[in-house]
C-alpha cells in the first residue's frame, strides 16, 4: 500500500512525514518523529498515557490516525518545556512527587496543560474530571491534583503580577 504524505505542526514545528493509511499518529509520534515522550499503555484509548493535544483538544494518540494530523496542530509532552525551563505543571509535580514510573506521567501532563489552557482556575472537582481519562497504577491521583491546583493558582498569580500590555 503507498504511504501518504502528511504536513502538519508538532509542537510549535512544521513537520512533514510518510505513514500507512492505517498507522496511528502514536506510532508516528515515537517512530519517525523520534518523540517517545507519549506511552502507549493500553492501545485501546482507555488509560490516556498516549494523551496528545490536537488544536488544543486532547486526544489518545493512540486512536488517532496520524493521516488526520494533515493541517493541524499537535501538541505532546516533548513540547511543553520553553528551551531548558520546565513548565509549571511540570516543575510541581517534581517537586509535590507527583509522579511514579513516568508510563502515565507525560499523558497526565499534558491532560493536565489541556485543562488549565481552558480553564486556569478548575476547581478539585474539574481537575479530578479533566484527568479522569488518564490511569496511573502506581500512585494515588491526591498529589496530582494537588500539583495542579497549585499550579493552576500560581500561574493566575503569576499573570496578575504581568504588566496588562505583557498579558
Amino acid at each position: 500500500m503507498a504511504k501518504i504524505h502528511v504536513t502538519t505542526t508538532v509542537n510549535g514545528e512544521p513537520v512533514e512525514f510518510l505513514c500507512e493509511p492505517q498507522q496511528s499518529m502514536l506510532d508516528v509520534l515515537r517512530g519517525p518523529l523520534g518523540l517517545t515522550g507519549s506511552k502507549e499503555g493500553c492501545g485501546s484509548g482507555d488509560c490516556g498515557a498516549c494523551s496528545i493535544t490536537l488544536d488544543g483538544r486532547l486526544v489518545c494518540s493512540c486512536l488517532m490516525l496520524a493521516v488526520e494530523a494533515e493541517g493541524h496542530e499537535i501538541g505532546t509532552i516533548e513540547g511543553m518545556a520553553s528551551g531548558d525551563g520546565l513548565h509549571p505543571l511540570q516543575q510541581k509535580f517534581l517537586e509535590m512527587a507527583a509522579l511514579q514510573c513516568g508510563i502515565c506521567t507525560p499523558g497526565v501532563l499534558v491532560a493536565a496543560k489541556a485543562l488549565l489552557d481552558k480553564n486556569p482556575d478548575p476547581t478539585e472537582t474539574e481537575v479530578r474530571f479533566g484527568l479522569a481519562g488518564n490511569l496511573c497504577r502506581c500512585t494515588g491521583y491526591d498529589k496530582i491534583v494537588r500539583a495542579v491546583l497549585e499550579t493552576a493558582a500560581e500561574m493566575r498569580g503569576a499573570k496578575a503580577e504581568m504588566p496588562e500590555a505583557v498579558r
